[in-house]
């Protein structure tokens, strides 16, 4: 590793060479996109070693772009096939920025990105193993699914939507072990965070014409999505819906399980803010027991005193590792 390396983005980009102000300017509009729409991420990463914090924004900023153009712009009525387009250009930009071709007409988020991926030797695969994934929420898309008949094709679609994130993230956090080790449990944490989302977003997916559990393992407690919105529109629960969720609680406590020594491979200064996060993810799941598993018609959050509580010490730990 280099010396430039290890000033991380940023240091060497203020020179007055045009392309490397546009390579400033973009990682400044990742930091920007992430202090505006990601307001918990990006206060998150605030935690982080200063060097390292514009390589995650730049990663956020990219998976915000894709997120919204699959869920806020095709939700919003802008042609599927449009969309396709759209997300096709951008995993060609992508793929021709980390290549080394010129910059010129390649949007920000690409080139921050192709950037970090360069500065951290971070495998292109997952980034276009997600946006794979991104073409399955897309409707109207040939790959898009709005149902998971087995856990085995949602861990398929959360390979590319979540595992990938993790293992985009690790080489940028820093690990004490070698970063194959340490990739099993990152891609479970991500994995482990995606299914939080699920059982926490029932309902909400629901209205959009999603049912992302799988329906195998729902159909084995007498749930069909004919069932969620009968009573989701009625605004009843069942019993047959609560344990069919108290087993999808049990399953993701497991990836939790398996995502947790983790934990302990990275580096030091980087452990006590994503073991705050890992508390404070799975502390939902407690929320969803607590709360009757009524995902149909709200959502389960963590109170924010009880947040407090998790990651106060985490955070604290956090903050004293980085003025030392």
């Amino acid at each position: 590793m280099t010396a430039l390396h290890d000033a991380g983005p940023g240091a060497d980009l203020a020179g007055g060479d045009p392309a490397d102000s546009d390579l400033a300017g973009a990682y400044r509009y990742c930091r920007q996109l992430a202090a505006e729409h990601g307001k918990s991420y990006y206060l998150a990463t605030r935690l982080l070693p200063e060097q390292r914090r514009p390589a995650v924004h730049a990663l956020y900023g990219f998976a915000r772009t894709v997120d919204d153009l699959v869920d806020v712009e095709a939700g919003a009525g802008r042609p599927a096939a449009d969309c396709l387009a759209e997300l096709d250009r951008i995993e060609s930009e992508l793929l021709a920025a980390v290549a080394g071709a010129p910059r010129t007409g390649t949007r920000a988020v690409v080139l921050a990105v192709a950037d970090t991926i360069g500065r951290y030797s971070i495998h292109l695969d997952h980034f276009t193993d997600f946006l794979a994934s991104m073409r399955m929420d897309l409707p109207g898309a040939p790959d898009y699914r709005a149902v998971y008949a087995t856990m085995g094709e949602l861990r398929g679609y959360m390979h590319g939507s979540a595992a990938a994130i993790g293992l985009q993230m690790l080489p940028v956090l820093g690990t004490v072990t070698a970063v194959a080790e340490a990739e099993p449990a990152a891609a479970a944490l991500g994995e482990a965070f995606q299914l939080t989302n699920f059982i926490r977003d029932v309902g909400e997916d629901l209205r959009r014409g999603r049912v992302y559990l799988p329906a195998d393992e729902l159909s084995a407690f007498g749930v069909d999505p004919d069932l969620l919105r009968d009573c989701q529109g009625a605004g009843t629960s069942d019993p047959r819906i609560e344990r069919a969720l108290a087993h999808f609680v049990a399953v993701n406590r497991d990836y939790y399980r398996r995502a947790r020594p983790g934990l302990a491979m990275l580096e030091p200064r980087v452990r006590p803010g994503m073991t705050a996060a890992f508390e404070l993810y799975s502390a939902i799941l407690g929320e969803v027991e607590d709360g009757g598993y009524r995902v149909l018609d709200r959502r389960a959050v963590v109170a924010p005193r009880r947040r407090v509580a998790l990651a106060a010490p985490r955070l604290l730990g956090s903050l004293v590792a980085a003025v030392r």
